[in-house]
C-alpha cells in the first residue's frame, strides 16, 4: 500500500457515488457513511503502522500536476502529523456515527454528503507538502462546515455561518497572498519556481528578513484565526453553539488543529526571521488566550458556550508550546492537539448528548442527572478531569510539557519563562475551577422533575464514547511510545526556527 495517503483522499470521494445512488434512502445513506469513515479510519491506522520512528517525512507521493508553474501533487507525513490523521478520521467516524442515531432529522443524504467532503479536507490538510495543495484542501474545509452549521444549526445559524466564513475566508485569502509571495521569491537562476515545501525549505536562503517578517503574518494570521487567537476567536463561540454536535465534535477536535498544525508545518521552518521578530507578540498573545479563555468559561451560563470558551485556552497552551521554541514545548503543544481532539470532542459529544434528551443548555436549567444517569456521570466526569488536566489522564500530558517548555523559555526580552510559565500555570488552576464547578451545578443537587424518566446512555451513545475514554487513558499513562514518534520531526523543525542557516536534506 504504497499509496495509502492517496486511498485516504479517494475512500470519502468515493463513498459519495453510493450517498448518490441512494439519495432517496435515508437509512442506506446513513449505512454508506458510516461504512466510509470507519473504512477510512481502518486505513488511517494502516498507514500508522507504516510510519517508522525518524524524522524526515514518510509514505511521500509525488505527481506532477502544473509542472509549468512548479506545482504538483506531493504528500507525505512526518512525526507531526502522523497522529493527527487517525484522530481526523476517528471523530468523523464518531461524528457520523452519532448523527446516524436520530440526532439529524432532515436531509440526510446531504448532510452525510458534506461530512465526506470535510474529511477530504481535513486529511489533506495533515498530509499535503505543497503549498498551492494545502490552501485547496485548507479552503475545502470550508465549504462542508459551512454547509453544516447553517443547515442543520440552531437558531442563529445564519449569522454564526457567516462569521465564521468572513473570519476563516479573510485569514485564507490572506495566505493565499503569501503563497503567492513566496513563489515569486522562490525563482533559482534558471527562473524555475516551486511551491514543495522541502523545496522551499532549502530555498530559503533567498527569503530576506523584511520578506519574512511580512509573509510570515500573512500566513500566520490564517492560522491564527483557524485556531483561534486572540484577538481572533469571537467566531468560535457563536459557531459551536449553533452548530449540530457532530459539526462541534470535528469543527473543536480537528479543524481548529489546522492553525497550530500551520504554524509547526509552514511557520517555524520556512520563515525563522519572521518568528524571531513576532516571537513577543505570539507569547503574549498565547498567554492571554489561556488567561482570557478560562476567565471568560468561568462565567458563561451557556453549558455549550462553556466548552467553547475552553477551547480558546486549551489552544493557547498549544501556541505557547510552540512558539517557546525548544523540544518540550513543541512536543507538548503536539500531544495538547491530539488529547484537546480527543477530550473535547467527548465534551461536546456529551453536552449533544444531554441536550437531546433535556432539550435544556442553560447550566442553571439544569441540575441532579448524576442521580439518574450513572454511566453518563462516569463518562462525562473523567472528560472533565482530563481537560482540567487531571495527571494520569491525557490532559497532564501535554500541558506539563508546555509548561516545562515555557519555563525554559529565554526567547522573548525582557521578560523570559520565569514570568511567562507561572501566568501560564494559573491558567490551569482556573481549568480547575470552572471545568469542577459547571459539573457540580449540572450534574448534582436535587433531581428535577422533568428529567426523571429520562434514559441514561444508550448502547450507540456508549459506543461513541468508548474509543474516546480509552484514548484519554491510555494517552495518559503511556504517552512516552507518541513521544518517540513526534520527538524527531519536533527537532527538525525547532532547529529550522532557531538556526537560519540550518537546512535538512531529510526532509524529502
Amino acid at each position: 500500500m504504497t499509496n495509502v495517503l492517496s486511498l485516504l483522499v479517494v475512500i470519502p470521494l468515493a463513498g459519495l457515488v453510493p450517498l448518490f445512488f441512494f439519495r432517496r434512502d435515508e437509512r442506506a445513506a446513513k449505512q454508506v457513511a458510516i461504512t466510509t469513515t470507519f473504512v477510512e479510519f481502518l486505513v488511517s491506522l494502516w498507514m500508522l503502522t507504516q510510519f517508522h520512528v525518524q524524522a524526515g517525512f514518510q509514505l511521500v507521493e509525488r505527481l506532477e500536476w502544473l509542472p509549468s508553474l512548479g506545482i504538483s501533487y506531493l504528500v507525505g507525513v512526518d512525526g507531526i502529523s502522523v497522529f493527527l490523521v487517525p484522530m481526523t478520521t476517528l471523530l468523523t467516524f464518531i461524528a457520523v456515527l452519532y448523527s446516524s442515531g436520530g440526532a439529524i432529522k432532515t436531509r440526510i443524504v446531504e448532510y452525510m454528503t458534506a461530512f465526506l467532503l470535510l474529511e477530504v479536507g481535513m486529511v489533506g490538510v495533515f498530509i499535503a507538502l505543497d503549498l498551492f495543495l494545502f490552501y485547496i484542501f485548507f479552503e475545502l474545509m470550508l465549504v462542508p462546515m459551512y454547509l453544516i452549521i447553517g443547515i442543520w444549526g440552531g437558531p442563529r445559524r445564519i449569522y454564526a455561518t457567516l462569521k465564521f466564513v468572513i473570519f476563516t475566508l479573510a485569514g485564507s485569502l490572506l495566505m493565499l497572498v503569501g503563497i503567492v509571495a513566496v513563489y515569486i521569491q522562490s525563482a533559482d537562476a534558471t527562473g524555475s519556481r516551486t511551491l514543495s515545501l522541502p523545496d522551499l525549505i532549502e530555498l530559503r536562503g533567498r527569503f530576506p528578513a523584511d520578506f519574512q517578517f511580512w509573509v510570515f503574518l500573512a500566513f500566520g494570521l490564517a492560522f491564527a484565526i483557524k485556531l483561534p487567537m486572540i484577538p481572533f476567536h469571537t467566531w468560535l463561540p457563536d459557531a459551536h453553539v449553533e452548530a449540530p454536535t457532530a459539526g462541534s465534535i470535528v469543527l473543536a477536535g480537528v479543524l481548529l488543529k489546522a492553525g497550530g498544525y500551520g504554524f509547526l508545518r509552514f511557520g517555524l521552518p520556512l520563515f525563522p526571521l519572521g518568528v524571531q521578530a513576532w516571537l513577543p507578540v505570539l507569547i503574549v498573545l498565547s498567554v492571554v488566550a489561556i488567561l482570557y479563555g478560562a476567565t471568560v468559561s468561568a462565567v458563561q451560563k451557556d453549558l455549550k458556550k462553556l466548552v467553547a470558551y475552553s477551547s480558546v485556552a486549551h489552544m493557547g497552551f498549544v501556541t505557547l508550546g510552540i512558539f517557546v521554541l525548544n523540544l518540550q514545548g513543541g512536543v507538548g503543544a503536539v500531544l495538547q492537539m491530539l488529547n484537546h481532539g480527543f477530550v473535547t470532542g467527548a465534551l461536546f459529544l456529551f453536552v449533544g448528548i444531554q441536550y437531546e434528551k433535556t432539550h435544556r443548555r442553560m447550566i442553571a436549567d439544569l441540575g441532579g442527572l448524576a442521580n439518574m444517569w450513572p454511566l453518563f456521570t462516569t463518562f462525562f466526569g473523567v472528560f472533565v478531569l482530563a481537560s482540567l488536566g487531571l495527571p494520569g489522564l491525557n490532559g497532564f500530558v501535554g500541558e506539563f510539557l508546555v509548561l516545562l517548555g515555557t519555563f525554559g523559555f529565554s526567547g522573548a526580552p525582557p521578560l523570559g519563562g520565569l514570568f511567562w510559565g507561572p501566568l501560564a500555570a494559573i491558567g490551569v488552576i482556573l481549568a480547575a475551577v470552572y471545568l469542577l464547578w459547571m459539573f457540580q451545578r449540572v450534574m448534582y443537587g436535587p433531581v428535577r422533575e422533568a428529567f426523571r424518566s429520562l434514559p441514561d446512555l444508550s448502547r450507540l451513545e456508549i459506543a461513541c464514547a468508548l474509543p474516546l475514554l480509552l484514548l484519554t487513558v491510555i494517552l495518559g499513562v503511556v504517552p512516552q511510545p507518541f513521544i518517540a514518534y513526534i520527538e524527531p520531526s519536533l527537532d527538525r523543525v525547532i532547529r529550522l526556527a532557531t538556526d537560519p542557516s540550518f537546512t535538512v536534506v531529510a526532509f524529502r
